[in-house]
């Protein structure tokens, strides 16, 4: 993941501070070396880096964190608050116009994943509410157009397309085409280059003179570190640019693109994609990043997460039935399906408020004990999911041959499942704090 070393270089500076009563500005000063120093192997901006640490120190050498009884945790809440505003402070929406359709044209480099991205942002802005349009404008890459299609059935949202015509006539069309079908928001998913220049940014001109968007989204991969700023800058320069979204976040991108983007071009990153999948889009909230730098988790989007993937109604529904102890294995077998849709369990699990990214590394998440568990579950009869007690030695046998398991799975997970009853007993009966244990999970908060 990205900032992954950046944050253990981080821990590690704080963990020194920890060990300390008092700080002396010695024991200030060799700190914010040491964040220099992770900061610059991040691929942070020099001058980013440098006004960085000159603030974090003038703050961290007042007399109330020297003299406070608990300095190391003063330094931190400094560095985080710094973080986040290095960062932007708070997220920023899309630019919506108040006419419509409102158009967002998508420009970056080739490579960075624009067309992919563009397409998820489109089906995030559907989930709101939107009725997004794909416009496809990249006429020069081979197959670009035909991939801007196949996301855009992937995820049920129109593309307009006129083959290999000229971009500024198909993005004027597909907004034309936008009025007539009742689209309401128009991404136009320009080409490419591997290098900025002229031609490119003429014609990129051009269409921006043409459709005057609302949204000039700039699409940068955060692999590239210094060279995606330097990017940032030249096509801010030439288009004015109104936004950032970042991509390959998911990857081991040291994150000095995240952290130096917005103070070197004064643009804010709007989006983070995070993973290839095409639910793997989040909205940028600097706050939330600068926590999850610092290894306190990202408690509020994981609930976002929870959210999106667990449907309101089976959830009254569910806490009916554990009120009354009627907690079955097809109640587990749902909950497994919606918090699979959460995402990578690696992710969720570092979104968690003290969790050790070191720890992680060293972590394997079975991804495959979902299906096996649900093989198993599906398997059984209706009876034996109401009633496990049902389910003998033969019965097991059969559960193991439908499910192309073995006995032993059968029993651990029948033993799981009384566990899971027993905790979901003293939960509803007022003993708090308990944590349920998933297959493959270890030990995560059930139900959310």
């Amino acid at each position: 993941m990205a900032f992954e070393s950046l944050s253990d270089k981080l821990a590690a500076s704080f963990k020194k501070l920890r060990g300390k009563g008092r700080l002396t500005e010695a024991d200030v000063k060799e700190a914010m070396r040491e964040v220099r120093l992770a900061l610059l192997e991040a691929d942070v901006s020099y001058k980013v880096v440098k006004d960085f640490v000159n603030k974090v120190s003038e703050r961290a050498m007042g007399q109330d964190v020297l003299e406070s009884l608990t300095p190391a945790q003063m330094v931190i809440k400094i560095v985080n608050e710094e973080l986040t505003a290095l960062m932007g402070t708070e997220n920023e929406k899309l630019n919506i116009s108040s006419q419509s359709p409102s158009v967002v044209m998508l420009v970056g480099l080739q490579g960075a994943g624009k067309t992919t991205n563009g397409a998820k942002l489109a089906g995030l802005m559907k989930k709101s509410g939107k009725r997004p349009l794909l416009v496809a404008c990249d006429v020069y890459r081979p197959a670009a157009i035909a991939q801007l299609e196949t996301v855009g059935a992937q995820l049920d949202i129109p593309v307009f397309q006129m083959g290999q015509g000229n971009p500024v006539d198909i993005a004027k069309a597909g907004i034309e085409h936008a009025k007539r079908h009742g689209n309401d928001l128009v991404f136009l998913d320009t080409a490419g280059r591997l290098h900025i220049d002229e031609a490119l940014m003429d014609e990129l001109k051009n269409i921006k003179a043409a459709t005057n968007p609302a949204e000039i989204l700039l699409v940068l991969d955060a692999m590239t570190g210094q060279d995606a700023v330097n990017a940032a800058k030249s096509f801010d320069e030439q288009l004015g640019v109104t936004g950032v979204m970042l991509t390959k976040l998911d990857g081991d991108a040291r994150g000095g693109a995240a952290l130096s983007v917005r103070a070197v071009t004064g643009k804010p990153i709007k989006f983070i994609g995070t993973g290839e999948k095409l639910d793997m889009i989040e909205p940028f909230h600097p706050d939330r990043m600068a926590s999850r730098i610092l290894g306190m988790g990202d408690v509020l989007t994981l609930i976002e997460k929870a959210e999106q993937s667990f449907d309101e109604k089976k959830a009254l529904e569910m806490t009916e039935r554990l009120k009354q102890n009627k907690f079955t294995f097809t109640d587990y077998l749902d909950q497994l399906e919606q918090l699979k849709q959460m995402g990578d369990l690696k992710d969720i699990a570092a979104m968690l408020p003290g969790i050790d990214s070191k720890a992680l590394k060293n972590v394997t998440f079975d991804e495959k004990a979902y299906s096996r568990t649900e093989a198993i579950i599906r398997s059984m009869t209706p009876q034996e999911r109401d009633n496990p007690q049902l389910i003998n030695s033969s019965r097991k046998k059969r559960i193991a041959a439908g499910s192309g398991t073995n006995v032993v799975e059968i029993n651990r997970l029948l033993k799981q499942f009384d566990m899971m009853k027993t905790m979901t007993k003293q939960m509803t009966s007022g003993k708090k704090g308990k944590r349920m244990g998933f297959p493959g999970m270890g030990k995560m908060p059930f139900g959310f």
